[in-house]
């Protein structure tokens, strides 16, 4: 078989555009985990969140999940959290695990305090946290609700 040069010369320049093309496509998507300090959180509900997880105030991120581990003392789910250096988190923030959608991932979102005197340092953990709710619980509540409601007006009646 007679090769063409043309076609081996297209070959070599699909190939170069597809590496800057991938190399472009990591540079921006930002999946290097964050060093900075680590915080930690614990909840009773985990919900799927993984190590490399975002962490992320007012949705942006501002640090991943390094591990996600079974605390054996008290069966909880034990959350720590790389967090950028110049990021200072209030003692009074509010953590949750959040979902980013129906077919997202798990994130940890953060709700900064009011306290702007007395900020988180290396190794403290969260005071407040909200467990993750899965669909079925919100659903489940919502029904409750309803239910109940109709209960409470056919008993007044």
């Amino acid at each position: 078989m007679k090769k063409n040069p043309v076609e081996t010369i297209l070959g070599v320049i699909v190939l170069v555009v597809a590496a800057v093309f991938l190399w472009f496509a990591y540079s921006m998507s930002d999946l290097r985990p964050v060093k900075g300090y680590e915080i930690g959180a614990k909840f009773y509900k985990s919900g799927g969140l993984e190590t490399g997880s975002d962490v992320r105030l007012s949705g942006i991120k501002i640090g991943s999940v390094t591990s996600v581990a079974l605390d054996n003392e008290e069966y909880i789910a034990d959350v720590k959290m790389s967090i950028l250096p110049e990021v200072k988190l209030p003692k009074d923030s509010v953590v949750e695990i959040a979902s980013a959608g129906l077919m997202g991932g798990m994130f940890v979102n953060v709700t900064a305090g009011h306290d702007r005197e007395s900020f988180l340092q290396n190794g403290d953990n969260f005071g407040t946290v909200k467990d993750y709710s899965s669909l079925e619980d919100k659903v489940g509540k919502i029904i409750f609700m309803v239910t109940d409601s109709g209960n409470k007006s056919s008993d007044e009646e």
